[in-house]
């Protein structure tokens, strides 16, 4: 399985981006999949989840009500809207794949996948 993120960029306060992760190697809707980020000299954490079957989604306080994350079968690609950027929202995104829910956070399981990442910064 291979993860390709793109879509990053550099946007002002209150703009919008969207990212893309395509996937080849399974379908988007095999695993768990969801988009972390990582800033500087801070530890990468968790933003957005789709689940495999249904297609539920969970978010992260942080971005609840500006982020929305979804997928595409026919293209077989993850997506991220990011909307009412802030600074605070800079760092490397990444996309991973089979993703598990142990309490009280989402994490990539060993067997998983990376996408490699993908820059935005927002400025103020």
């Amino acid at each position: 399985v291979q993860l390709q993120a793109s879509g990053g960029g550099l946007v002002q306060a209150g703009g919008s981006l969207r990212l893309s992760c395509a996937v080849s190697g399974r379908t988007v809707g095999s695993y768990h999949m969801g988009w972390f980020r990582q800033a500087p000299e801070k530890e990468r954490e968790i933003v957005a989840v789709i689940i495999s079957s249904g297609g539920s989604t969970w978010y992260g306080d942080s971005v609840k009500g500006r982020f929305t994350i979804s997928r595409d079968v026919a293209s077989n690609t993850l997506y991220l809207q990011m909307n009412s950027l802030k600074p605070e929202d800079t760092a490397v995104y990444y996309c991973a794949a089979d993703l598990r829910w142990r309490n009280p956070n989402w994490y990539i399981r060993p067997e998983g996948y990376w996408g490699q990442g993908t820059q935005v910064t927002v400025s103020s």
